[in-house]
């Protein structure tokens, strides 16, 4: 539900903050005040295009923002949470600059204006405004029959079904294409499995190789070196690091007798010449375990060739032909074994195709009851909104393919006028006629709707009278579990309205801006009276509206 909307620098509106409640609000005031600006600006809220002319005269951008609690949308938490947008309450923003670029928020965060629209779908429905019009969205339109009729589980088990079913067909289109080759193929699994089997590389086998290639082919230097390094340390007859340091001992201890402060150096050259002595005893290990073959060093060389080699031919590295052996195994046991696997796949695969039949039919049946029952209940309620004769049918035609979404489509047809064949709604000129037809769908479904907040922009267009009391009655009603905003010029709709606001054009002959105000009773009681009466309100003018506002809240008193 839409709780707060803050409007600044938005056409003729300098700054508005509203606080807005559930129920039926009713938005008036003279013409040309600007009542329809809050749709407007909720719309670019929604990601409607934005330009730099939506900018009030002398600012230098627009910003428009609304809080909406998600406390009773799971949809709409669910999406946030998706995007790590967490929140019982939900943030939206839009700043439009002058030069028509736009910045979108949500929950603080910035966000592309195409994500904006995706969540706005889930929060709000504009009706009287084509673009905002979920209803003419065929998707929805079959949401809202399956919603109706109490089927939307029974539709997500067509789907999955329908998942289940043609990946087992693709699975099974595979496999037949690899059988026609199979024989072919086998016999390159087999030939390629025979060289990497005969080359029989491990896994790391190659890093060990490469180690071993350069130490074998640098022993001859890493032989010489060493032997040097090794006389240095502990076997030279001319002064080996060992020698001279067990002789700085001996000349140390007697001078440690002369001095105990020189025990520390004592023991630091006693740990130097042991360290010494390990480092002998290691690098003597090492040159004496060297090798010189080089037959050994021809044999690692030539399994590295091999290895490069076929590595090249499956274009892999070196380092990857394990895997591909381990692969092409699994390959040619799939193949090997592919009769077996097409028989089960295909007896599976009858299975799901029966499963997605048998629950598709049932939809197909319950749909096809609803789509009557919601026909007629939508064509009546025409009749009682000024299109008498208008007739509405929810037509479902069979695809010639099984979908995802079941064997038909859903498209919902309207005729306005008696004699006159339906056609989809979508093509329905008159916006007047199209805000009604909503409103009839949405209060015959009001039980099965997803949507919270439906803005209802002039839905009352062209009519009057008793007609005109029908629709507020009906935008009441749609109140009683939603919340409703409606932009009306008609007193019995207004009158209807659980609150009200004022649209108001003030200027001071310099500059003009719109103000909007939210009435207590009796500015209602005037507000009614002024749109019944003109600018000259008499006191039978001010009877008469205080008469319908406090009929219209006579239901909502009695329930208290």
């Amino acid at each position: 539900m839409l709780t707060q909307l803050r409007i600044r620098d938005f056409a003729i509106v300098e700054a508005l903050e509203l606080e807005l409640a559930g129920g039926m609000t009713a938005v008036t005031g003279e013409t040309g005040a600007g009542k329809s600006i809050l749709v407007d600006a909720i719309g670019l809220l929604l990601g409607d295009r934005a330009d730099g002319g939506t900018i009030r005269h002398g600012a230098e951008r627009t910003d428009i923002s609304a809080v909406f609690d998600l406390g009773a949308l799971p949809a709409a938490r669910a999406w946030l949470s998706e995007r790590d947008l967490d929140g019982e309450e939900c943030h939206m923003r839009r700043v439009i600059a002058r030069n028509g670029r736009s910045r979108t928020y949500i929950n603080g965060v910035p966000q592309p204006t195409q994500a904006m629209r995706e969540l706005g779908e889930l929060l709000v429905d504009i009706h009287g405004q084509h673009e905002h019009q979920s209803l003419l969205r065929r998707e929805a339109q079959r949401q809202l029959l399956d919603d109706y009729a109490g089927t939307q589980p029974l539709a997500v088990e067509v789907e999955q079904a329908y998942r289940r079913w043609n990946g087992l067909r693709q699975e099974l289109r595979e496999l037949r294409q690899a059988s026609s080759e199979r024989d072919a193929r086998l016999d390159i699994l087999r030939y390629h499995l025979r060289e990497l089997a005969a080359l029989n590389l491990t896994g790391g086998e190659i890093a060990e190789l490469e180690s071993e290639q350069r130490r074998l082919a640098n022993a001859s230097e890493l032989l010489e070196t060493g032997q040097r390094l090794l006389g240095r340390l502990t076997d030279s007859d001319d002064g080996a690091v060992s020698d001279r340091l067990t002789e700085s001992l001996r000349e140390l201890e007697a001078l440690n007798r002369l001095d105990g402060r020189l025990g520390p150096v004592s023991e630091l050259l006693e740990a130097a010449l042991i360290q010494i002595q390990e480092a002998g005893a290691e690098l003597r290990g090492y040159v004496g375990g060297l090798d010189l073959d080089p037959g050994h060093l021809a044999k690692v060389e030539q399994r590295m060739t091999a290895a490069h080699q076929l590595a090249r031919k499956h274009r892999v590295a070196t380092e990857e032909l394990p895997a591909l052996r381990a692969r092409f195994e699994t390959e040619l046991d799939a193949l090997e074994h592919s009769e077996t696997r097409l028989e089960s796949l295909q007896q599976a695969l009858g299975e799901a195709r029966d499963e997605y039949r048998g629950r598709a039919g049932q939809l197909s049946e319950r749909r096809a009851t609803a789509a009557r029952a919601l026909g007629g209940r939508i064509s009546e309620a025409l009749a009682g909104l000024g299109m008498p004769g208008g007739r509405f049918a929810v037509v479902l035609e069979r695809l010639d393919k099984p979908a995802p979404g079941g064997l038909e489509t859903v498209e919902f047809q309207v005729s306005a006028n008696p004699g006159q064949p339906p056609r989809p709604l979508a093509k329905v000129a008159s916006g007047g006629e199209l805000s009604r037809i909503s409103l009839a769908v949405q209060v015959i479904a009001a039980r099965a709707a997803r949507i919270p907040t439906l803005i209802f922009d002039e839905v009352d267009s062209g009519i009057g009278g008793g007609v005109a009391e029908v629709v507020g009655r009906q935008l009441r009603a749609l109140g009683a579990n939603r919340q409703v905003f409606c932009v009306t010029h008609l007193p019995q709709v207004a009158a209807q309205a659980h609150q009200q606001f004022k649209v108001e054009k003030q200027s001071d002959g310099e500059s003009t801006h719109t103000q909007v105000f939210p009435l207590n009773s009796e500015q209602r009681v005037t507000e009614v009276a002024r749109m019944l009466g003109g600018l000259e309100l008499t006191a039978n003018t001010l009877a008469h509206a205080r008469e319908m506002v406090e009929k219209a809240d006579a239901p909502t008193r009695d329930e208290n």
